[in-house]
Formats: structure tokens, sequence, C-alpha cells
């Protein structure tokens, strides 16, 4: 009996282990992507792109997956298209953020997505909302604009993040595709205009790849960027399979809460009251949402007897 009970655990357990790896590693990224430099953001991008497609497509013939693409039908398939161009916009804007020393605007694009997604529902799915969902939403609109006279600019990058993001989420919501044969997908429609950026940085002379040939810690670093965008991603997947999406919810904001403290305590980016109330505002939005969505679940499994 006991043995059976550790056998339950044991998937639960594992799949903390990968969720909390998959956005530990993710909330060190502020750390890993200025460690490229002097390659611009273009660059990182795509070798990001390309490296992390191959890396994928190593996976899946190691475990000889690779005809299983093939059972994808064609709605799927630009499905994943539409998900790559997505994913690659969002990967852009946070390596260009980081790289410009914006990370705590870029952790803000995370804290901030949850919100976005229930718009995404409200506005193209028409979903209906709560009063307490809305009252979550209105706080954060307040937030943004709170930030926009803070910065003097709406924060864009957050903005930005927060909407490729959750348009990445909505394009993946329901598609019959494992995550590695999804991810292949995604990187093969991207990995061609990562190619074509490539050659062209080339032909222009910036592309630091040829310029630091004598260099190869920095050509490694640059390959890096496929296994160290695959790995996470994996760990991700296997940690979706293993825990209920409540979980996985709380686990989210491991990765923002890091590149905050990652932006205010070791990268020493500059604060301010009007920041910190704005931010504020967003975290109290996100309790509001946390604890409607445990009693809603509640009430919802106490009618399921009767």
């Amino acid at each position: 009996m006991h043995a059976s009970r550790r056998r339950e655990r044991t998937p639960a357990a594992s799949g903390l282990v990968y969720g909390l790896s998959a956005y530990i590693l993710w909330g060190l990224f502020p750390l890993f992507w200025p460690l490229l430099k002097p390659a611009s953001p273009l660059e990182i991008l795509a070798c990001r792109i390309i490296f992390c497609f191959i890396v994928i497509a190593v996976v899946l013939a190691v475990r000889r997956e690779l005809g299983g693409v093939r059972r994808l039908d064609r709605g799927t398939v630009l499905r994943l298209c539409a998900a790559g161009i997505a994913i690659a916009v969002n990967w852009g804007v946070y390596i260009w953020g980081v790289n410009n020393g914006r990370v705590i605007e870029t952790s803000l694009g995370y804290f901030i997505n949850p919100l976005v997604t229930i718009g995404l529902g409200v506005v193209i799915l028409h979903e209906r909302l709560r009063a307490v969902q809305w009252a979550a939403v209105g706080l954060g609109v307040v937030a943004v604009a709170v930030l926009s006279v803070d910065y003097g600019r709406p924060p864009w990058i957050a903005l930005a993040l927060a909407c490729s993001f959750g348009a990445y989420g909505f394009l993946k919501k329901g598609v019959r595709a494992s995550p590695p044969e999804g991810l292949l997908i995604e990187g093969a429609v991207t990995s061609v205009p990562a190619l074509i950026m490539l050659g062209a940085l080339a032909l222009a002379g910036e592309a630091t790849f040829l310029g630091h040939a004598a260099n190869p810690g920095h050509l490694v670093l640059l390959i890096s960027a496929g296994p160290v965008t695959a790995l996470p991603l994996l760990f991700f997947a296997g940690a979706a399979t293993r825990l209920p999406l409540s979980t996985m919810g709380l686990l989210q904001y491991v990765t923002p809460v890091m590149q905050f403290a990652i932006g205010v305590l070791i990268l020493r980016e500059s604060t301010s009251f009007a920041l910190l109330c704005g931010f504020a505002l967003v975290w109290i939005a996100l309790a509001i949402l946390g604890v409607d969505g445990v009693r809603h679940r509640g009430q919802t499994a106490a009618t399921v007897p009767a």
C-alpha cells in the first residue's frame, strides 16, 4: 500500500522538479543574454531560433518521433506556424529589453500576461467575466497608466511581451501535437527568416559570429542559445503533463519574480515610487485573480456531485 502511494506521488514530485527547473532557468535569462554581446539582439534571436530548432530536431530523431509530424493536419500546422511567429516576436523583444537595461520592464510583461490572456478571452472568445475578474483587469489598466506616467511613455516592452506571449498561448491552446512536435514546426517556420537575417548581417559586416571567429568562446555562447532555449521548454513540457493547471499557474510567477529581483538587486536598474506602485497594483490584481480562481474551482467541485 505504501509503495503504491509512493508511485502515485512520483509523477507530481517529478512534475514539480521539472516545472521549477523550467521557471528558474527562464528567471536566470537576464544574466545570460548580455553574455552574447557584442552580438546584436537580431543576431542573438536568429541564433536562438536556428540552434533551438536543431536541438528539438535531434531530440525527436533520437526518440524516433520525427515521423509523427506527418500526421498533423493542415489546420494544426498553420496554427503552429502562427504560434512560432508570435514566440519569435516575444523572444526578440525580450532579448532587446534585457540587453538594453530594461529587465524590470520585461518582468512586468510576464506579470501582466494573465490579465492580457483574460482580455483575449473576452475580445476573441466572447467570454464573460465575473465582477472580481473585471476588478482585477481594471487594476491592471490603472497600473499601466501609472507606469506610463512614470516612464513618460506606455511600457511598450512589457505590453509587447504580454501580448505576444498571450497570443502564443492562445494559438497553442487545443493544438493536437506533442510539445516537441509543436516546437519543431514553430522552429521550422522561423528558421528560414532567421537564416536570411544572419546572411543579411554577414553581408553588412555586422555579424559577430564572423568577426569573432578567432574567439571560440563567443561562438560557443551563440550556439549555446539553442540548448539554453530548448532545455526549459522540454522541462516545461514534462511538468505540464504531470501537474494540475493550478500548480502550473502558481509556478509561472517564479520567473518574473526572479527577473524583477535580478533587475533591482543585481543589475541595479533605477526604481521609483511610481514604478513600485504600478507593480504593487499588478500584484494585487494577480492576488485577486488567484483567490477568485481557487474559490471558483471550489464551488465548481462542490456542485459536481449534485
